[in-house]
């Protein structure tokens, strides 16, 4: 067990016991991280913010679930995730197909990615039509099969595959504009 690892179940543990400073020391540690997570999601920082300090309420509650047996991290993650997922499947955010038409068809560099910064290519993840970014979010960043993305959003295996194409295909041209302009 690594440092961290083991630094992150002292802290559960600690919890459990009902350490205020432990419970401090776990949000501390991982907020930024959660953070990065629902803003993968979210429409803008504040969404993604009240999605955290939700996710993190429901794995405090939960805590007593978590069985010390993967990282501690990965199930404070899924929490994120799912609590993202949620807002998302409400009727109000349905997620919506979006024609391509707007999007230039120009041809794609593979050193697009090498010469942007982390903070400028989420940003542009974050300006793709929602459905898009979702799935782009599920299935690339979160790793999340078809069938999981699928199940977790109401909609079919085909559908998840098509908007996971359109996807990157409206990511590499934006990044491909990103970089005419900025060239």
């Amino acid at each position: 067990m690594n440092l961290k690892t083991r630094q992150e179940y002292d802290l559960v543990r600690s919890c459990l016991e009902g350490s205020e400073q432990a419970f401090k020391g776990l949000f501390d540690m991982f907020a930024p991280t959660m953070m990065a997570v629902c803003t993968r999601y979210a429409v803008d920082k504040c969404e993604a913010e009240d999605w955290m300090q939700e996710g993190f309420i429901k794995a405090f509650n939960n805590l007593g679930s978590f069985k010390f047996e993967g990282s501690f991290e990965g199930w404070l993650r899924k929490i994120m995730v799912n609590t993202a997922l949620k807002h998302l499947n409400k009727p109000s955010r349905k997620v919506h197909q979006t024609e391509l038409d707007q999007f230039l068809d120009t041809g794609y560099n593979g050193e697009i990615l090498s010469t942007l910064a982390v903070e400028e290519i989420i940003n542009v993840v974050n300006q793709l039509p929602e459905g898009y970014k979702t799935v782009f979010s599920l299935s690339v960043i979160d790793g999340y099969n078809h069938k999981e993305i699928a199940e977790k959003l109401g909609i079919t295996e085909s559908t998840s595959r098509s908007q996971l194409v359109k996807a990157k295909k409206a990511l590499k041209n934006k990044l491909h504009k990103i970089m005419k302009l900025a060239g």
